[in-house]
């Protein structure tokens, strides 16, 4: 069982920044690739960014290429979003998940471990 807990959510003007961060407990952090989603208002999950447990392998969104960084710290069980140029359609609540093995995927169904997520909210 792997508990992940979101932070760094909050309220900022577009073009500002925001760093997401997700920490994680239980089974070994590295054993695990990490992915940011976001949940907005009357859309559909949608897949942001993942990482491998090397950081080896990094995959992001197109809405998303040039303005958001994943990274992970395996020291730290963290794995982190840095969001940059912030527009207000990335207005979310923003969550993170872990899924056992090394392959990187964008289809939520294949992540075993969810946080509660972080409301993210952008103002124009």
């Amino acid at each position: 069982q792997v508990q992940l807990v979101e932070s760094g959510g909050g309220l900022v003007q577009a073009g500002g920044s925001l760093r997401l961060s997700c920490t994680a407990s239980g089974r070994t952090f590295r054993s695990y690739a990490m992915a940011w989603f976001r949940l907005a208002p009357g859309k559909e999950r949608e897949f942001v960014a993942a990482i491998s447990w090397s950081s080896g392998n990094i995959d992001y969104a197109d809405s998303v290429k040039g303005r958001f960084t994943i990274s992970r710290d395996n020291a730290k069980d963290t794995v982190y979003l840095q969001m940059n140029s912030l527009k207000p359609e990335d207005t979310a609540v923003y969550y993170c998940a872990a899924k056992m093995g090394y392959g990187l995927t964008s289809r939520a169904f294949e992540y075993d471990y969810w946080g509660q997520g972080t409301q993210v909210t952008v103002s124009s």
